[in-house]
């Protein structure tokens, strides 16, 4: 049973903070990543790119399969602007396999799309999901020109793929990415567009979006919840948005408290918004879906009480595998 808007917040704040409890493994790697960004984030909203390569380790593309059969390649979208995707495909397929284009988070600044656990996360969803993945950090304009780009170019290592499967993935930022480039690209196709991609859903994993107001969550989980916090978030929107913008922009502000709602097209996807107890997002990842639900749009919410922020890209996390099986489970009915 779910809980919506200031009832599940309200429960939330009144909740004794505690810390996660985290394999030793998972502690080393979230701590060195935390403080290459700490360090890397600069006061003028740049970042220092060669400190936080320190910690962001880099995967090659390989068209040779690995020990699950994925192989994967680099793709251009738009070379003279080095627009690129990485394509992760199983080595046969029989049938035409859906395809998932997956936007990974950072913040909008950090991570790219060769960051070794983004790679061996997007393997885990080629294999699992069996589908063949798409995978670019980009915003909004930009995802809108990979979908383009996949219209035209439909086949990825010569696996058949069926255009009117497709799903956008994302976690974090990546999960504000992909709702904005569905609102654009559904608007687009009830206006007489030809594009053969088709979007099938959503699947937000921990979406970012956020506001002036401080949610319960948020207040809740200071200084306890790994990842994200209140400093950090705040830089990523001051450095993302268009100056002078608050935090009430409609690029992360999209529930309507702080303004009208976002402007949905009647073809937008059904969506699934995965939750975390020990996110500091939560509060805005549940009044996202309140407000999908208002507009009539199809709604599935997945709640696990244990996870941190970014708790599926560690494998060693029982909850990262179960949110794939869910994922899995959408992607059938939809």
């Amino acid at each position: 049973m779910e809980m919506e808007g200031s009832t599940r917040e309200q429960e939330t704040a009144a909740a004794a903070p505690r810390p996660p409890a985290l394999p030793w493994t998972v502690r080393l790697q979230i701590f060195g990543l935390v403080a290459a960004t700490d360090i890397a984030q600069r006061a003028d909203g740049t970042v220092n790119r060669f400190v936080f390569s320190l910690a962001d380790r880099q995967a090659r593309a390989s068209a040779r399969p690995d020990k699950f059969g994925v192989r994967s390649a680099d793709v251009d979208v738009d070379a003279s602007r080095g627009l690129w995707a990485l394509v992760f495909s199983p080595s046969e397929a029989a049938l035409p396999l859906p395809v998932v284009v997956y936007f990974h988070g950072g913040g909008f600044a950090l991570l790219s799309a060769a960051s070794a656990p983004y790679d061996a996360m997007c393997r885990r969803l080629c294999r699992e999901l069996g589908a063949v993945v798409h995978r670019y950090p980009a915003a909004y304009d930009d995802g809108v020109d990979v979908l383009r780009h996949l219209g035209g170019s439909p086949v990825a290592g010569g696996v058949p793929v069926d255009l009117s499967r497709c799903f956008l993935a994302g976690d974090s930022a990546g999960g504000n990415i992909i709702h904005h480039v569905a609102q654009r690209w559904t608007a687009a196709s009830g206006s007489g567009s030809s594009e053969p991609v088709r979007i099938a859903g959503l699947v937000l994993l921990q979406p970012y979006f956020g506001g002036e107001e401080r949610t319960a969550a948020e207040q809740r989980l200071e200084g306890v919840a790994p990842v994200v916090n209140a400093r950090r978030s705040d830089w990523s929107w001051w450095a993302f948005l268009p100056e002078g913008a608050d935090r009430n922009h409609p690029a992360a502000h999209v529930t309507g408290e702080a303004g009208p709602e976002a402007e949905l097209a009647e073809a937008f996807p059904p969506a699934m918004v995965v939750v975390g107890g020990l996110d500091p997002l939560q509060d805005w990842q549940r009044r996202y879906a309140a407000m999908l639900r208002r507009r009539g749009m199809a709604v599935w919410v997945v709640e696990f009480p244990e996870a941190i922020h970014t708790f599926y890209v560690f494998p060693e996390l029982a909850d990262a595998g179960k949110v794939v099986k869910e994922m899995k489970a959408f992607m059938d009915e939809h």
